[in-house]
């Protein structure tokens, strides 16, 4: 299981986007873009234009992680635009089923965001929808928030069901922590089974965006390597073929890996 880094935009300098999502693209796996609609978060950031707009400027995916009150509506134009993983959220979803599909169908992986106050366990038959569970670590809306300890256990319980059901299927799901994420929390989140980090803060509040990245990817995999996953893969297709190709988006930049669970010697 590949260890992947999303460094969140949120944190960038708006003024020059195009810049800042450069200056990571040798270091990261994605781009994360917070998409908030001042309604179902009381914030209010970028919306499709700007996500349009990036995906000419960067060869980075996009990971669109929505934080709106109607993803049903809109969560397939982002997908439809280009972006390379969209993730709707349980509690802003009334057509989760269909909308998850929707977002396959246009070429685009599925991802479903839960909140921290949210369980888990009512969700988890919607694992056969989604290639990626997003966990929030802070509550939604703003970036530089202190990581909340307690979905340390969410992350574990979350990744027991992940590899239940991967046991059954070929297909691998990811998941993603999404707040407080730094070079001070990032191995327990790993420790605990996460496998792509969003990190806003900790990447763009650094004097080198590229470093920061690349010392928090590795944190990351120590800490997995010590919670005992055994990771036999290279780092799958390109980052932009990945954001062109519509069957290279739905497949897992870990493709061909054998992610098993494992003591370490």
């Amino acid at each position: 299981m590949a260890v992947q880094i999303s460094p969140s935009i949120l944190s960038a300098d708006f003024a020059r986007l195009a810049d800042e999502a450069k200056a990571v693209e040798d270091a990261a796996d994605w781009l994360h873009v917070d998409v908030m609609d001042n309604h179902f978060v009381p914030n209010l950031t970028v919306g499709l234009p700007v996500v349009e707009a990036l995906l000419k400027h960067t060869a980075l995916p996009i990971d669109c992680h929505l934080m709106i009150e109607d993803p049903d509506r809109h969560a397939p134009a982002y997908a439809e635009a280009g972006a390379g993983s969209v993730t709707i959220h349980a509690e802003a979803a009334k057509a989760p089923v269909r909308t998850l599909r929707a977002i396959r169908a246009a070429g685009a992986r599925s991802g479903l965001g839960i909140n921290p106050g949210t369980a888990i366990e009512p969700y988890e038959d919607l694992l056969d929808e989604v290639d990626m569970v997003l966990l929030m670590t802070v509550e939604p809306g703003f970036g530089g928030q202190k990581f909340l300890d307690l979905v340390l256990r969410k992350i574990r319980r979350a990744r027991a069901m992940i590899t239940a059901r991967q046991g059954r299927e070929e297909r691998e799901i990811w998941l993603q922590v999404d707040g407080g994420v730094s070079d001070e929390t990032i191995e327990r989140c790993a420790e605990a089974g996460a496998d792509v980090f969003v990190a806003g803060s900790a990447v763009y509040g650094a004097q080198d965006p590229s470093r920061a990245a690349r010392d928090l990817r590795a944190q990351a995999e120590r800490a997995t390597t010590r919670a005992g996953w055994r990771l036999s893969c290279r780092r799958g297709p390109s980052r932009a073929r990945a954001r062109r190709s519509p069957l290279a988006r739905l497949a897992a930049p870990s493709a061909g890996c054998q992610a098993r669970r494992g003591r370490t010697r």
